[in-house]
């Protein structure tokens, strides 16, 4: 007699964002509920997966018990386009592109209280662009709210999130009215909802909604700095074609007083361009070109500079005490500065805003990749993240943390010693030649410690290679 074990499956979690444990948490929380399977969450750990003393540039995220995951495994990718933050498989094998994901999610800690814009529009588009690849995904909009929510949600908000509910997408982490977080059922009670909402200032844009017999016209400004690049309002007028779409409109929907001329609608590349070309949106006096979107949503990350910089903090987070007080990894959401007190501050983007914007660009803050909080040594570091070929380009940047480190770090932390120091990813290199480097992740996996590399580098490093020893 034969018996074969059945070979449970994996999860497979990839972002392009630094996966955040709390968010790992309610994405589990979802998959347990959805697939109706008991489970236990306890202590989640973020581990870098090392073999022969390299990373495998995989991480397993350990706590979690279920008997219908094996594993839960973490890559890092990026989207050809306008990507989701997190796409999730059920499955043993490694994803590949070709492969269909259980969810797709979009990560936010904005609402109300910092932007009504960017809390809703501006990741609108994402699922939009995201149904010509995935029609059948289940998508979640998941808030990570770090600062209070508002009692009372702006109109802006209420539209954006039943435009979203009209849509498909799940809300998850944020409370929702019932009654009036509903989707929208027909063509015309759209229309009338957005019309009446409170205009912008005398000057502005505003988004209007005309219903011809022959077509639909939606004003709204798509120009920024001599471009089309109006994130907001591309996720807004985006989301609202897709939802008309798919509540019946088959005729025209056209864009007017967008402020673009013929040359800023030639890159191809564009997201707008190409949700334009999806949903055949018109722009009023202008030519789209005709595009075809990518065949691939989506890529394994091996370039990127943000590849050192997530993997030295989930090592310093997993395998010390240290945590990270501040992080902006790149192409990844900005976070909060973090005081003792657990409060979260927005990083001012200017030292004298009206200075800058009078043509004093040395009024900009500059801000680090990531601070991390070393209490044993009671050190802090500043990191400047880079890829190898631009490492002089990071240690130059070094020079440019007085005010955040004034404003800030010195502020809310004075006993602390600061220290600078670059990040690496990238080359076959096995050396570190520069003392400002503290870290180099190389294109083999290698761990490179600098010449001068923090304490807490040293310590995470050591413990995380001893922590796999067989």
């Amino acid at each position: 007699m034969c018996f074969f074990r059945k070979v449970k499956k994996n999860l497979w979690i990839l972002t392009e964002e630094r996966p955040k444990i709390k968010v790992l948490k309610q994405i589990l929380e979802e998959f347990a509920a959805d697939y109706g399977v008991g489970a236990f969450v306890d202590n989640l750990r973020i581990l870098p997966i090392i073999k022969n003393n390299r990373f495998i540039f995989t991480y397993e995220l350990i706590g979690f018990r279920c008997n219908k995951v094996d594993k839960i495994f973490i890559k890092t990718v990026s989207g050809n386009s306008s990507f989701v933050d997190f796409l999730v498989f059920y499955q043993y094998k490694e994803p590949v592109e070709s492969d269909q994901p259980i969810y797709a999610i979009e990560e936010t800690k904005t609402d109300d209280s910092e932007s009504r814009n960017t809390g809703v529009y501006q990741r609108c588009s994402k699922f939009v662009f995201l149904d010509n690849y995935y029609p059948n995904v289940k998508k979640i909009m998941l808030y990570n709210l770090q600062i209070e929510q508002k009692t009372e949600p702006s109109q802006t908000n209420i539209f954006g999130t039943k435009l979203l509910l009209s849509l498909g997408v799940k809300i998850v982490g944020k409370k929702l009215d019932k009654k009036t977080f509903v989707p929208f059922h027909n063509i015309d009670e759209l229309i009338d909802f957005k019309n009446q909402m409170r205009r912008p200032p005398q000057g502005n844009v505003p988004i209007i909604i005309t219903k011809y017999a022959d077509g639909i016209e939606i004003s709204g400004r798509l120009v920024k700095n001599d471009s089309l690049s109006h994130d907001p309002n591309i996720g807004a007028l985006s989301i609202i074609s897709k939802v008309l779409r798919g509540l019946g409109w088959k005729k025209d929907i056209v864009i007017t007083q967008h402020g673009l001329i013929q040359k800023h609608v030639q890159d191809k590349d564009n997201k707008f361009i190409l949700i334009a070309n999806i949903l055949g949106i018109k722009l009023q006096g202008l030519k789209i070109p005709v595009v075809k979107p990518k065949m691939d949503y989506w890529h394994y990350d091996v370039l990127g500079e943000k590849l050192g910089t997530i993997f030295i903090h989930l090592v310093v987070e997993s395998f010390t005490e240290g945590y990270s007080i501040f992080e902006n990894h790149a192409g990844c959401e900005k976070g909060y500065f973090i005081t003792p007190k657990g409060d979260h501050i927005p990083l001012a983007k200017y030292e004298d805003r009206d200075a800058y914007k009078a043509g004093d660009k040395n009024k900009i803050i500059y801000i680090p990749d990531l601070v991390l909080l070393d209490p044993k040594n009671n050190e802090i570091i500043n990191i400047e993240g880079k890829k190898y070929e631009r490492r002089l380009h990071g240690i130059d940047e070094l020079n440019n943390y007085d005010v955040v480190e004034r404003d800030y770090i010195h502020k809310y932390y004075p006993k602390f010693k600061i220290i600078r120091t670059v990040v690496l990813y990238g080359s076959d290199n096995e050396k570190i030649l520069e003392v400002e480097v503290g870290f180099m992740l190389n294109r083999k996996g290698q761990m490179i410690l600098g010449i001068k590399a923090p304490k807490i580098f040293v310590e995470g490093i050591t413990n995380l290679l001893d922590f796999w020893k067989n």
